[in-house]
């Protein structure tokens, strides 16, 4: 059986997801099968797997990171939060209903046979799993029935590593104050300490290193920098959000919706250097931006209505009477229709006007549409007509369909990969709208083709009467592996491997 270690917190935020990427990435990089784990993750950033079923996506980066395809197992529990006080669960990649945070604090014991046949079906493939916690161990109201921190570390029989942020400042008191709060049995499994995302010289931590170990009767196993590597963030705490540059030849803006998710759908532009992406939440913050970005939402309806309300969607209606792009996708997408109908409450029962953009109507119904898609943009027309015929690979997630009205243009020609049937084997489906400059696709990841974000960017260059004969196609893939790599450069360098290794040798010993 798989040997196990586990990554813990002080707090949301500190630096688990990252660490157990760059763990994966060195062990898979000394010859080991490795795998991540979390029993339960809360984010808005899901991914569809190749059989259809949805999880996180930061178990996702740390497959990557392991040179492994993701699949549920690795994520049992994903929440998606609806509102403050209530979330989507979904269990085993599928969704088992909507709960306020009190029922399902109460049913956690339930979904414990769920976690615990993943994590065997990943015990009985790998050779190690590097597990990850949430938030903090020592929070005192989500402790009883806990299944994600202490919780799971003693249902798997995990060591754990707890970690500290440092760039918030009191870190000492983070790490002294969470051990003082663990329970015995609890102390017994953490087996040393990190102080994460340090920025400056190590000796002059050394006087609090020396205290920490005094003090906390651990050692001190690793003081990793602030390691500045392009790696997917989780939703809500992502460092993306905070640019507000836009000093680039072409100046893309994304709306923040209060719900945002899959926002990594436009990570592709930020690696080019002629490109200002920024993330704005406010008319006053928009600007003159050269493309307007609508992403994914978990509630669209009510993210549609604060555009509304605040201004933004008269901004974006000028922008697009004025021949700027707009480019929806999944909510974004179904926002820029002529309608969206919720007869069943899957969001806000009733209908509500679109931003009448797309000839596109789009009904709501409790059945959930996950999916992997392959296929090709059509013939598309206005500024982005260079994208005509250039492959797409993606996915699909979302509630509710739309319908094409009766001059609609449809965007793409795309196959279902995930349930192959005679239909979709032999017959592409049409999928996302455009008309003159405006366009929607249900599709994540469809700039993610090396042609696609680079098309994009020379058409608007040109489209300013700018070059864009030095644009170059971005290799998305070879641009992960090499940012894994360095991640995991960072982890070799900064932390006492040596020591980690006989921690996860020796285990929980009986």
């Amino acid at each position: 059986m798989a040997k196990s270690l586990m990554i813990q917190g002080t707090m949301s935020n500190a630096g688990k997801s990252l660490l157990v990427g760059g763990l994966c990435r060195v062990l898979k990089q000394d010859g080991y099968k490795v795998a991540p784990f979390k029993s339960q993750n809360m984010a808005l950033n899901s991914f569809i797997t190749e059989d259809g079923l949805e999880m996180g996506r930061a178990q996702v980066m740390q497959a990557e990171a392991a040179g492994i395809k993701p699949t549920v197992q690795m994520n049992p529990i994903l929440l998606k939060p609806t509102n403050d006080v209530g979330s989507q669960v979904i269990v085993n990649g599928e969704v088992i209903g909507n709960m306020s945070a009190m029922d399902y604090y109460k049913n956690k014991p339930k979904f414990i046979p769920d976690i615990m046949k993943a994590y065997h079906q990943l015990e009985e493939e790998y050779d190690i799993i590097v597990l990850e916690g949430a938030g903090s161990p020592s929070e005192i109201n989500l402790k009883e029935n806990d299944i994600v921190n202490m919780g799971m570390a003693k249902l798997a029989k995990a060591p754990v590593l707890l970690v500290g942020d440092i760039d918030r400042g009191g870190v000492f008191a983070q790490l002294i104050g969470t051990l003082v709060l663990l329970e015995k049995e609890e102390l017994s499994y953490v087996k040393g300490l990190v102080i994460n995302k340090f920025r400056g010289d190590k000796e002059i931590l050394m006087p609090g290193i020396r205290m920490l170990e005094e003090r906390g009767q651990k050692k001190v196993l690793g003081v990793m920098p602030y390691v500045y590597v392009d790696i997917d963030d989780e939703d809500s705490l992502s460092e993306r959000f905070r640019k507000k540059d836009a000093s680039g030849l072409i100046d893309i803006a994304v709306i923040r919706f209060p719900r945002i998710s899959n926002f990594t759908d436009f990570n592709p532009f930020e690696c080019f250097d002629e490109v200002s992406l920024r993330y704005i939440k406010s008319p006053d913050q928009l600007g003159n931006p050269d493309i307007i970005l609508l992403p994914g939402t978990k509630n669209t309806i009510e993210d549609l209505l604060w555009m509304r309300q605040n201004g933004l969607e008269a901004k974006i209606l000028q922008h697009a009477k004025a021949g700027k792009i707009i480019f929806g996708i999944c909510g974004g997408y179904q926002m820029l229709g002529q309608s969206i109908r919720d007869p069943e409450g899957v969001e806000h029962k009733g209908e509500v006007r679109g931003m009448e953009l797309l000839p596109i109507r789009t009904v709501f119904s409790a059945e959930k549409t996950r999916t992997r898609v392959a296929g090709t943009f059509g013939n598309v027309e206005g500024i982005l007509k260079s994208l005509s015929g250039i492959p797409i690979e993606g996915y699909e997630i979302h509630m509710g369909t739309s319908e094409l009205e009766a001059d609609g243009k449809s965007l793409t020609s795309l196959t279902d990969m995930t349930v192959q049937t005679e239909d979709t084997i032999d017959c592409g489906k049409a999928d996302g709208t455009q008309k003159e400059n405006v366009y929607g696709s249900y599709v994540h990841g469809i700039f993610d083709a090396p042609e696609t974000a680079k098309g994009i960017v020379a058409a608007v260059l040109k489209e300013k009467g700018l070059d864009a004969s030095n644009v170059q196609a971005f290799q998305m893939q070879e641009y992960k592996e090499r940012q894994y790599d360095l991640l995991a450069d960072a982890v070799r360098k900064n932390m006492d491997m040596e020591t980690i290794y006989k921690v996860i040798e020796q285990g929980m010993q009986e």
